[in-house]
């Protein structure tokens, strides 16, 4: 082979590499990084835990594996209310819970999951996303090293279960009762002893007796729970707790060092997660009590009026003790007044004069 036919063959090697190098795809190393979350919720609970489970996996997925997600509910690794400690520290990179069982840091997170006379999903969701609601729960949170997401809610909730009527306040006297967060505080002044305990210890300690009554979520939750078991007076309206949020919050450093697509694949998840699981509720709330009540003989009650003016004033002298906590608390609270009467004039007009003359015309009742 002369010199000119070997320069000839080897350009158009070359070039036919280089079209190849071109055309292939690019291979790029992925690096992966562990998270670790860890729940409030018993694995496979209805709702929180099935939601909280469905999240952590939608995480993995859309990072394709980027994110190695790790889950574990209670007790699996810490116990239901030690996860906000796991992820201060650093132990742990995120955790699944509702903020108001953390009041004892700071009683400003208590708004971030709900609070008595509190707002409705809606509302949250307005307030959270446009009316400074995010805003304040970060600088909250970041006292702890912490970034909070709203991952979830549990729509309109009951006002909980007794084992006897309440036809006025007196009813209410000297009963020991699950209820947690700044509605057991308000239930606290109206002689009630509040008890803080997970959900899945509410139906030995109501067995036991050592507690009276419970609230937990709404009828598909507290279904499963098999309340109706001990209790069959089901009362409402849940004014203690209108809508609870649910979060996921991570460690702030943990997230900072993430590549911006996995800091919104979290974030959006999360969004995601807030919407399926109100929806997955509401769905299920109406169908559960039709069950409780036919099928187990729950009597459903509403609350004397009387109980209920009572819990409002309650509420007020409860709120008046939280704001003197500190200047942030204050904000907060201040934020949630103005969203709570801006909201609720429109609520009025839109969501509740909408369905109360709907169900009138219909014939649609409880």
């Amino acid at each position: 082979m002369d010199r000119r036919s070997f320069l000839k063959k080897a350009g158009v090697g070359t070039a036919a590499t280089a079209t190849a190098a071109l055309a292939a795809p690019a291979v790029r190393a992925q690096t992966t990084t562990d998270m670790v979350i860890v729940a409030t919720w018993p694995r496979d609970f209805p709702g929180p835990g099935t939601g909280s489970q469905r999240l952590a996996k939608r995480i993995a997925d859309l990072s394709e594996g980027r994110i190695n997600v790790q889950y574990f509910a209670a007790g699996e690794r810490v116990g239901a209310f030690d996860v906000f400690d796991e992820v201060a520290s650093g132990n742990a990179q995120a955790y699944c819970s509702a903020d108001y069982y953390f009041k004892g840091k700071d009683p400003g997170f208590s708004y971030y999951t709900s609070v008595p006379f509190g707002l409705t999903y809606a509302e949250m969701d307005a307030w959270m996303k446009f009316g400074g609601g995010q805003e304040l729960w970060d600088e909250l949170a970041d006292g702890y090293g912490l970034k909070p997401f709203a991952a979830g809610n549990t729509a309109t909730q009951m006002a909980g279960w007794y084992n006897k009527e309440i036809n006025s306040v007196d009813d209410l006297r000297g009963l020991k009762m699950r209820i947690p967060g700044l509605g057991g505080d308000i239930m606290s002044k109206l002689g009630v002893a509040p008890v803080s305990l997970p959900a899945s210890q509410s139906y030995e300690a109501l067995v036991a007796g050592t507690i009276d009554a419970a609230e937990w979520i709404g009828p598909w939750n507290d279904y499963f729970l098999k309340y109706y078991e001990v209790a069959k007076y089901y009362y409402y309206p849940g004014l203690h707790e209108a809508a609870s949020q649910l979060s996921m919050s991570v460690n702030k450093s943990w997230f900072s060092g993430l590549p911006k697509i996995d800091q919104e694949i979290i974030r959006a998840s999360c969004m995601v997660e807030n919407a399926m699981m109100t929806a997955e509720f509401n769905h299920n709330s109406g169908l559960y009590l039709d069950k409780l009540i036919n099928e187990h003989g729950v009597k459903l009650r509403r609350f004397p009026d009387e109980v209920l003016d009572e819990m409002g004033v309650a509420a007020e002298a409860v709120f008046q003790t939280t704001i003197e906590h500190s200047d942030l608390t204050r904000r907060i609270h201040e934020s949630f007044l103005k969203a709570r009467a801006d909201l609720g004039r429109w609520m009025l007009l839109a969501d509740t004069g909408y369905t109360e003359q709907r169900n009138r015309v219909l014939g649609i009742t409880v």
